[in-house]
């Protein structure tokens, strides 16, 4: 199920929804392409908004705006942006920005109410990034695909559909400082960006291009910054490339083809190459059982990346972050995720330092040390074996931290000890947050099996 359909979903049923580097950076990151910025920074003479309606809700109100973002390889793009606002809230300097596809719905709505309300702030969700269908009915990421190879064809630096997508996140940007200077006269200055998979991707490159509104972003299930070595971890973990990115497989895109052009396309579109500049606070969320990504894709990167940051894992959740039972049947509701993306965000938007989590592993690999900062509710160690370093089919359990940590505060996890199978492990704590549940996690250790 994507994540468009999870938010459809919502909308007929009620829903609830650190700084600490593990390696320093060596040396600084090259120059990033400079196509990402100059695509943005691009006048854009189609501009406009207009609200179209207010509906009020007895959870509050729902403003739909419209916005034309700009005009891309001569085609218009359009989009639905929902502002909700729940009863006896206002409005507040920073706003959360939520990015997905498909167009305004009651789906949409009713999950964007109850992220308000548990931040207690406005929300605004922006629909139809990127419009789609387009060039004979292509979306998603064979939309994504067909837009590199026209790239490669012509070298025209505007190709590469995520610019438009990032493109229409800081229009819609410039759309709401005006209504909310329009409807309620009130300055919005900054925003928390997120979205999950490719919107995922564009809520990194949103934040890539400089603009200063961007105050802090939560990608979701978007684990593959580095993309040369991540097309490597995915055959070393699965044999070849996930079949989840077979449209750029069949594309001639993966593996990256090795020439300057190709390069230059997958560095222009990834994140980790604008990691320089990328010091903003950020809460990652993934799943553990993601058919999309290597469990411990996370590693590749994770040390590159400045400034304040977060990851939570969600255990026995694939793409749509639905936690699943020993038996398979999911939750309705990606509850974990959407408990710790309100966190996070509430603490943004109201100035409120988050829980803190350092870790390390023990030089000989027989346990985890955890310190956290905040208010506990719950340690744990998740683990799961698999014959490879597969675990896409894996089931994770949890094992309960000591009833109290050590002097200094610090939880130790005895990791499994070595068996025939590969074993993977991670550390969970859970803070009490302003009365959120904030879920934060370590890294993942993959043990290799014993000889």
């Amino acid at each position: 199920m994507t994540w468009s359909r999870v938010v459809i979903a919502v909308a007929s049923v009620w829903l609830l929804l650190a700084a600490r580097p593990t390696r320093a950076q060596q040396t600084p990151a090259p120059a990033p392409p400079t196509e990402l910025r100059d695509y943005v920074k691009r006048p854009e003479p189609v501009f406009a908004w207009k609200k179209v309606a207010t509906a009020e809700t007895p959870q509050g109100a729902v403003h739909t705006l419209e916005v034309t973002s700009q005009t891309w390889q001569e085609i218009v793009w359009t989009h639905g942006l929902q502002v909700v606002v729940p009863k006896g809230v206002k409005p507040q300097a920073t706003m959360v920005l939520w990015n997905q596809g498909g167009t305004a719905s009651a789906g949409g709505a009713v999950l964007a109410l109850q992220i308000a309300e548990r931040v207690q702030a406005p929300v605004a969700f922006l629909y139809g990034v990127p419009n789609q269908p387009l060039f004979g009915g292509k979306t998603e990421d064979a939309l994504i695909a067909e837009t590199f190879v026209k790239y490669l064809e012509t070298q025209d630096g505007t190709w590469p559909l995520l610019f438009p997508m990032v493109k229409s996140v800081v229009k819609s940007m410039d759309a709401i400082q005006a209504f909310a200077k329009e409807e309620w006269q009130f300055d919005v200055t900054h925003f928390v960006v997120t979205g999950a998979s490719k919107r995922g991707w564009t809520s990194w490159l949103t934040a890539a291009t400089g603009d200063p509104r961007v105050k802090a972003i939560a990608p979701l299930v978007i684990d593959t910054l580095g993309f040369e070595a991540q097309m490597k971890n995915q055959v070393a973990a699965f044999g070849k490339p996930s079949a989840m990115i077979a449209d750029y497989t069949r594309a001639g895109l993966v593996p990256i083809p090795d020439s300057p052009a190709a390069r230059k396309l997958w560095a222009m579109v990834d994140p980790w190459a604008y990691r320089d500049l990328l010091t903003l606070p950020k809460m990652l969320v993934n799943g553990t059982n993601d058919p999309y990504w290597p469990l411990d894709a996370l590693n590749s990167y994770w040390g590159d990346l400045r400034g304040p940051k977060a990851v939570a894992y969600v255990p026995n959740a694939g793409h749509d972050l639905r936690e699943a039972d020993a038996s398979g049947s999911k939750q309705l509701f990606p509850m974990r995720a959407i408990d710790t993306l309100a966190a996070f965000c509430k603490g943004q938007i109201f100035g409120k330092p988050l829980p803190t989590l350092t870790w390390e592993f023990t030089p000989a690999g027989d346990a985890l040390k955890a310190k956290p900062g905040g208010s506990v509710k719950s340690a744990g160690l998740w683990t799961a074996t698999s014959d490879t370093r597969d675990f896409r089919k894996s089931h994770w359990t949890k094992a309960d931290a000591p009833a109290k940590a050590d002097a200094d505060g610090t939880y130790t996890f005895a990791l499994p000890a070595a068996s025939e199978k590969y074993t993977a492990a991670f550390g969970e704590v859970v803070f009490d947050f302003e009365g959120l549940p904030f879920h934060d996690s370590t890294q993942i250790r993959i043990l290799t099996p014993k000889k």
